[in-house]
């Protein structure tokens, strides 16, 4: 898939409030500092000019972003679409209110709305999973959404530790090789692969 275009299309701070519009979504989901912003910015195409902010410290996003995305897959199909980019969750340091507004906007998010098609679930390579990480894959695969599993930061990894920390992680997902991406967003590995995927997904040829 080629992207042509991306905007800013508006953010959601509460549940339930107005969204920029009802074109297809891909939303993405992951625990704070996982490289989310990071990994948005290199999928887009936006390593210079910088869409999805990136900030030092974690938990800073605490609303949901919409990009509106043009794009063209590799058969020439034009595709129109928002990246939605969920607030990181697990944060310790954030503060007790915002932390209680995290899980109903995500959740709210995510069960009310149609035109979600999938969620691009992040996991940072090193670490593995965490509990909030399992509570969201659970909540994912109780609401019937289709997931893809991105693993970040591949790239600080060497060689034999990278392939141990991947077997380790989709061990604990209980996935195959073929249902999880490596990626970096510091060199671009794993984009291809991903966009193709979402493509897959936002034209239903996965089905």
């Amino acid at each position: 898939m080629h992207i042509r275009t991306v905007e800013f299309a508006g953010a959601v701070a509460r549940p339930g409030g107005p969204r920029p519009g009802t074109l297809p979504q891909i939303a993405f989901s992951g625990r704070s500092n996982v490289g989310k912003s990071s990994l948005i910015n290199r999928l887009l195409g936006r390593t210079r000019t910088q869409i999805a902010r990136v900030s030092s410290t974690p938990g800073k996003t605490q609303e949901i972003n919409f990009y509106r995305v043009e794009a063209t897959t590799a058969a020439g199909v034009r595709l129109e679409f928002y990246i939605v980019d969920l607030p990181g969750y697990g944060f310790a340091k954030a503060p007790e209110p915002v932390r209680r507004r995290w899980r109903p906007l995500i959740e709210g998010y995510l069960s009310d709305t149609p035109e979600l098609k999938g969620v691009v679930q992040l996991i940072d390579v090193r670490r593995g999973l965490t509990p909030d990480d399992h509570r969201m894959l659970d909540y994912l695969a109780t609401a019937g959404l289709p997931a893809l599993f991105a693993l970040t930061k591949v790239d600080k990894l060497k060689p034999s530790q990278r392939a141990q920390q991947v077997a380790a992680v989709l061990a604990d997902l209980g996935a195959s090789a073929e249902q999880a991406i490596p990626f970096s967003a510091l060199n671009g590995e794993g984009r291809e692969d991903l966009l193709e995927s979402i493509g897959l997904l936002l034209t239903g040829e996965d089905e």
